[in-house]
């Protein structure tokens, strides 16, 4: 990354080529998880689901920012999110994920979701594997994505 990319002290800069088509696997990937309100796959209350897991990551002693905020788009009223981390979070619902996936990132408005999804779905399909479950990588909160020019997202296709 660029040295005068702006420091926000909220999300960190992202490049986008290590996650660019890759295939990756999780071993034991711990993640603070919660769950979202949404009305017709609108989250509703997902910003203050995440300043309240991020809290608890913080008094956690965690430095590091998280990589990755992700959901898994469940259903149309409602999402599980998983806030990348890398030790246990007193407080905080715990999951891990193991299993191998497909990346693909994106650049723009979340409008274009359908369209990643579909681009997603014949990535997977053309490398002759399966898609089990898809899961979206937010790599930076609105304000940080303004400020940065640039918002990426990162497409996970468990295979």
């Amino acid at each position: 990354m660029s040295d005068d990319i702006p420091n926000t002290g909220c999300c960190k800069p992202f490049d986008p080529a290590p996650w660019d088509g890759q295939e990756i696997t999780w071993e034991n990937k711990l993640f603070v998880k919660d769950h979202v309100i949404c009305f017709m796959h609108i989250p509703l209350n997902m910003k203050s689901k995440i300043m309240k897991n991020m809290k608890l990551i913080e008094k956690a002693g965690y430095n590091e920012v998280p990589t990755f905020v992700m959901d898994e788009c469940g259903s149309l009223f409602g999402t599980t999110i998983f806030i990348d981390v890398e030790k246990e979070i007193p407080g905080a619902k715990m999951t891990s994920i193991s299993d191998t996936f497909m990346t693909k990132v994106f650049e723009g408005h979340y409008k274009n979701a359908g369209k990643w999804i579909k681009e997603m779905k014949e990535y997977v399909k053309n490398s002759g594997k399966d898609m089990k479950r898809l899961l979206f990588g937010y790599t930076a909160c609105p304000k940080c994505a303004k400020v940065y020019g640039k918002n990426y997202v990162v497409l996970f296709a468990q295979i």
